[in-house]
C-alpha cells in the first residue's frame, strides 16, 4: 500500500487502547531495522524525520529510503511524518515533498502566536491532503534543534486544549506531562513519574482527540550499560518507565515517539562491536548487529510497549 497518513491509524488506536510507534529515522540501518520489526509484527508505523535529519541525511534521500520501506513492508501501514518541524516554511517543504503528516512546534511561542502559526500551517496541509500535530506546553530536553532548560519547561494547561484544537483545526496534540527530550529525562534517585491526571483531564476536555507524548523514550539500562562499559561516559541517564508509556497508550495517548532508545542500542552495539574486533573496519560488519539489536528493541516496543502489534 502507498504511504498513508494517520487519521485511520488514530482511529483504530483510541477505539483499540494503544498507541501507534513513531520512530525517527537517520539513515538506512534505522529505517531497515524499524520497518521490519513491524512488518513481522503486523503493526502499524509511523517513520518521522527532524529538520536535523533532513539536514543530516538530505530530504530526497531520506523519502525514497522510506518509499522503499513502503515496497518492501506491503502489509502495514506506514506514515512518513515531519517531526518537530520549527517554522511554516520547513512544514511546507516536507508537504510539498511527499509527507503525509507533519508537526509545527510552536509551543515555545505565546498561547496567540502558537494559535496563529499553527492554524496557517493546518491550513496549507489540509488543502494538500495533509494531516498536522501540534504541541501545547513545553517540554525539557534536547533533541536536534530542540533546546529547552528544565527551568523553562511547562506542563500543558488544560483548560486552554479546547480552545486551541478549535481554533487551529489541528488533526492531534503533543502535551507535555512530565516526558523530555534526550536520554537524561529524570535525576538519579528520583522517582520518574508522569503527570496522568493532566492527561485524563485532557481527554475528558477533547473526547475521542488523539493525543501524541514527545520525549518517551525509556532509555533501556542494558545499552547504557554497554555503552559505559565499552568506553563512553553516560552516568544517570534515565528514561520514561515503559509501564507508564503503557498506561497512556491505553488511555488517549495514540501516538508515542522513540528515538533516544535506538540511538543507544545502535552506539551500545557498534562499541562492542570494536572493542571485540578491533581489527576490522567494514561498515557493513559492525552495522548488521546494530541493526538486528535495533530491530528486536523495536519489537520489544511494538508488543510490550505500545500494544499495537498485531493492528495493522
Amino acid at each position: 500500500m502507498p504511504l498513508v497518513d494517520t487519521r485511520e491509524m488514530f482511529k483504530k488506536a483510541y477505539d483499540g487502547g494503544y498507541a501507534v510507534g513513531a520512530f525517527n529515522v537517520n539513515n538506512m540501518e534505522i529505517v531497515q531495522g524499524i520497518t521490519e520489526a513491524a512488518q513481522e509484527e503486523h503493526a502499524p508505523l509511523i517513520l518521522q524525520v527532524s529538520k536535523g535529519a533532513r539536514a543530516y541525511a538530505n530530504h530526497t534521500y531520506l523519502v525514497k529510503l522510506v518509499e522503499a520501506a513502503v515496497i518492501e513492508c506491503p502489509d502495514i501501514p506506514i506514515a512518513l511524518h515531519l517531526d518537530h518541524g520549527p517554522d511554516f516554511e520547513t512544514c511546507k517543504s516536507c508537504i510539498d515533498g511527499g509527507f503525509t503528516s507533519v508537526m509545527i512546534d510552536a509551543s515555545g511561542k505565546p498561547f496567540e502566536e502558537n494559535i496563529e502559526i499553527t492554524k496557517k500551517v493546518v491550513e496549507y496541509a489540509h488543502d494538500h491532503g495533509v494531516v498536522v500535530e501540534a504541541e501545547l506546553g513545553t517540554l525539557a530536553g534536547i533533541e536536534d534543534e530542540v533546546k529547552v532548560a528544565a527551568g523553562e519547561a511547562s506542563y500543558t494547561r488544560p483548560e486552554e486544549v479546547e480552545e486551541f484544537v478549535s481554533r487551529t483545526g489541528c488533526d492531534s496534540l503533543a502535551i507535555a506531562i512530565g516526558t523530555s527530550h534526550g536520554a537524561y529525562k529524570f535525576k538519579p534517585g528520583t522517582k520518574p513519574q508522569l503527570r496522568f491526571d493532566v492527561l485524563e483531564e485532557v481527554s475528558r476536555r477533547l473526547p475521542g482527540f488523539p493525543i501524541v507524548l514527545h520525549g518517551s523514550s525509556s532509555v533501556p539500562q542494558e545499552y547504557v550499560e554497554m555503552i559505559n562499559t565499552y568506553g563512553g561516559a553516560m552516568p544517570g541517564a534515565i528514561g520514561v518507565p515503559e509501564d507508564q508509556l503503557r498506561h497512556a497508550a491505553s488511555l488517549s495517548v495514540c501516538k508515542i515517539n522513540i528515538d533516544s532508545d535506538l540511538r543507544l542500542a545502535m552506539t551500545g552495539t557498534i562499541r562492542k562491536f570494536f572493542a571485540e574486533h578491533p581489527d576490522k573496519f567494514d561498515p557493513r560488519e559492525y552495522l548488521k548487529p546494530a541493526r538486528a539489536n535495533l530491530k528486536e528493541l523495536v519489537r520489544h516496543k511494538l508488543i510490550d510497549v505500545l500494544g499495537c502489534a498485531g493492528k495493522a
